[in-house]
């Protein structure tokens, strides 16, 4: 064995095995060459490292300034590739079994008001080709609680427009169908029969929704820089992302008295306990109510 072969070989477990992401498997990977990248020129094997080994190259991430998170993320990275060898039965004795993560303070994510989604949406300058494609991203985005690489993928063949779902293909590959809006439904029907039918689009683009110039699917960097553009526009001071619509979807659900099971299911989390962090946002939320406007505060 070697730390090339062991990484080779962990790459496949979790994409075969564990079935995650291309993004998932891409970070898991970058964060354990990182730690090979520490232990080969100390002649340090994979299948004998102590301990010991592993807590000096945390000890160096903490002195190189890496955050608290990253430290956690590159820890959960190399428990991973051990429980993968111990499975694979190269070692019995697994060296993180000790290892700590460092306390990471809780981080809520940002969220945006109904009255900002409105101002960003309506930011979208319309007499651009683009235009109609870029309302109907955002309003897709906020309508469903999608991630962005759910929207980059959203295929034609997967919206029911009759019976008002989009089917989702999420982390791990999947399933679940979202209900979106009959705002959304109608921006993205606008955007279908009146830009993208009229589009020459590559060989092999064909199912895919949203398109570049070029007639092929958008990336997720694109779609970043659209949501970026718009809030530069409009002067929003809020660093957001693609993302921060989803989180704003799931707060707006909470905050008007939705079952936390039925808005679990909407964002196609495996665990309740992901989607709880939204009923922390709704408490501060009811908290600065309260502050702001009761005579006694």
């Amino acid at each position: 064995m070697s730390w090339e072969s062991s990484i080779k070989g962990f790459k496949s477990y979790l994409q075969i095995e564990r079935s995650l992401s291309d993004n998932s498997v891409q970070a898991y990977i970058r964060d354990i060459k990182k730690f090979a990248n520490y232990a080969i020129p100390l002649k340090l094997n994979e299948l004998k490292i102590q301990r010991e080994s592993i807590s000096d190259f945390l000890a160096e991430l903490k002195d190189d300034g890496i955050a608290a998170r990253s430290q956690s993320r590159i820890i959960s990275g190399i428990k991973a590739f051990y429980k993968y060898l111990i499975i694979e039965d190269y070692i019995k004795y697994d060296p993180t079994e000790l290892i700590e993560s460092p306390k990471v303070g809780f981080k809520l994510p940002d969220t945006l008001s109904l009255i900002e989604i409105d101002k960003l949406i309506s930011a979208v300058d319309l007499s651009n080709k683009q235009g109609e494609r870029n309302r109907a991203i955002l309003e897709t985005l906020y309508s469903c609680g999608l991630r962005v690489s759910e929207l980059t993928n959203l295929k034609l063949s997967n919206i029911y427009f009759n019976e008002g779902y989009l089917k989702v293909i999420g982390k791990g590959d999947k399933e679940r169908l979202a209900p979106i809006g009959g705002r959304a439904l109608k921006y993205l029907t606008t955007y279908i029969n009146e830009v993208r039918n009229h589009q020459t689009i590559k060989k092999g683009q064909e199912d895919f929704v949203f398109l570049n110039n070029r007639g092929a699917g958008l990336t997720r960097v694109m779609i970043f820089l659209i949501i970026q553009k718009l809030a530069t526009e409009i002067g929003l001071k809020k660093k957001i992302s693609p993302h921060t619509f989803r989180h704003s979807f799931a707060t707006h659900l909470i905050e008007g008295g939705a079952d936390l099971r039925a808005v679990q299911e909407m964002l196609g989390h495996e665990s309740i306990t992901t989607t709880e962090i939204y009923t922390h946002l709704d408490k501060d939320y009811l908290r600065s109510n309260i502050i702001d406007f009761h005579p006694r505060s």
